[in-house]
């Protein structure tokens, strides 16, 4: 039980869905099958128990759970797309007088030395990178590497029945109960089990979500009030 909370711990910490049914289910049976420790088999001259094979092989399988939910992550990272509100950390290697930290303006773009405005909104890390190269290539650098990170995610905007409304700082991996506790905590009137969400880069209608729910930068989250 002690490996399916670590791993459980880990996925959290990556921004994972974390379901403990199949985990917990799969080490159940492991422990079944290695419990009897009567049960051992020989290697090198050693008799090794099965029990103590399976202790040692825990570790193993908390660390692949581990890269599974990292990879995830940087999966994540590599799909989102920037917007106005973004603040990104643009590195041209070897000209520093190109590099800086730049703020998405209200048209979606950001200001460069040398080359000017260039449009960011909708575009991935990747992709923006591939369009600044672009403008620098061939006219002012033979042979630009360019690379992009997001500083500051834009903020998220929580309304409804929570203590304190209002715009908050993104943290990456946030969900809605996160959401909910940046903002005060529940009012007594706040229906607490089924929330509102309007993605930022949906369709503009709200979604019906869970306290467990992603919450991206940008979204509106809204706490309805309770019947009764």
């Amino acid at each position: 039980m002690l490996q399916v909370q670590t791993m459980s711990r880990m996925c959290s910490l990556c921004g994972c869905r974390f379901s403990t049914k199949i985990p917990t289910l799969a080490w159940r049976t492991l422990r079944r099958r290695w419990r009897d420790s009567t049960m051992s088999v020989r290697k090198g001259g050693r008799i090794i128990s099965r029990a103590a094979m399976a202790r040692a092989l825990g570790p193993w399988v908390v660390a692949l759970m581990a890269l599974a939910c990292a990879g995830q992550a940087v999966a994540q990272e590599a799909r989102y797309t920037l917007d106005t509100g973004d603040k990104i950390k643009i590195v041209v290697f070897g000209h520093t007088d190109l590099s800086g930290e730049f703020l998405l303006s209200s048209t979606g773009t950001v200001a460069m030395p040398l080359i000017g405005e260039v449009g960011a909104q909708g575009l991935t890390l990747r992709q923006l990178e591939g369009m600044i190269i672009g403008k620098l290539k061939p006219d002012f650098l033979k042979n630009p590497q360019v690379s992009a990170e997001v500083v500051n995610y834009r903020p998220f905007y929580i309304i409804g029945e929570v203590k304190n409304p209002g715009t908050y700082p993104y943290v990456s991996g946030m969900r809605v109960v996160n959401a909910v506790a940046i903002a005060g905590g529940f009012s007594y009137r706040a229906r607490r089990k089924e929330m509102l969400i309007t993605r930022a880069r949906g369709n503009g209608k709200p979604e019906r979500v869970g306290p467990s729910t992603r919450v991206l930068p940008g979204d509106v989250v809204a706490i309805p009030e309770r019947f009764f």
